[in-house]
């Protein structure tokens, strides 16, 4: 990928869903290669639709590159080949019999030769610590194992940009911990939506803040998450926005 391309980029971007309610206003967002972003936010701020648009499973009015290919239906099929996409609930995106079959999924879709797609799936299981569950069944993990697949199957198809709904969600401390250094040693380019302010120091020197479909700050994660008016003011700490 030209380093000078940007990984993601977002101009003027709003969606609506069905029933009329806006969930995206005139987003404006460009992430460089290798960059880990955290976009933070109350619910119902923004940040999951947006990472939908990213491969085009919701698609708004505006505009949304990845590494300047338009996310537009002439391209899909390599634009959710480059983004990954990783669910909040990892039992949403696996559901094959074993590990090894839900890692596969995707290389199998890409119409990869055998050979390859073995490859693939062995790496992408060994990248995230589950080299030896390629035979277990997804149903029987536990949930950080489970988010742990659901991340090779992302890594399996050469992802360049990962995309993360809630990815410390339901884990215990360890499995968190793990999790966070897992992440850091991923070379892609990473958009982590988040209310774990904590991951997101910890992962992210970039985060963004959402609020009723707007970006409304876009900084420094060091500076930003020390700035308690700022938190209060967008409903980031405790007992604020009640």
């Amino acid at each position: 990928m030209n380093e000078r391309i940007a990984a993601v980029e977002i101009v003027d971007l709003s969606f609506s869903y069905p029933d009329g309610h806006p969930a995206l206003r005139q987003v404006h967002l460009t992430v460089a290669p290798g960059e880990r972003v955290a976009l933070v936010g109350p619910n119902g701020a923004g940040k999951s639709t947006l990472l939908l648009q990213l491969n085009g499973i919701l698609r708004g009015q505006g505009h949304v590159r990845i590494h300047g290919l338009e996310v537009a239906e002439e391209n899909i099929r390599r634009i959710r080949a480059l983004v990954g996409l990783v669910f909040q609930d990892p039992d949403d995106q696996l559901f094959s019999p074993t590990v090894y079959e839900d890692v596969a999924f995707g290389p199998i879709y890409m119409g990869l030769p055998l050979p390859e797609i073995q490859e693939r799936v062995q790496r992408s299981l060994a990248q995230v610590g589950m080299a030896d569950y390629a035979q277990r069944t997804p149903h029987h993990l536990s949930v950080g194992e489970k988010k742990r697949v659901a991340l090779a199957t992302v890594l399996s198809m050469d992802a360049t940009v990962l995309a993360l709904d809630e990815p410390s969600a339901g884990l215990d401390p360890r499995a968190r911990g793990r999790l966070i250094r897992l992440l850091k040693t991923l070379p892609q380019t990473l958009l982590v939506s988040s209310h774990d302010l904590h991951l997101v120091e910890a992962l992210c020197p970039r985060m963004v803040i959402m609020q009723d479909g707007r970006i409304v700050a876009d900084g420094d994660s060091a500076r930003m998450l020390h700035d308690e008016e700022l938190l209060a003011r967008h409903c980031l700490s405790e007992d604020s926005c009640e």
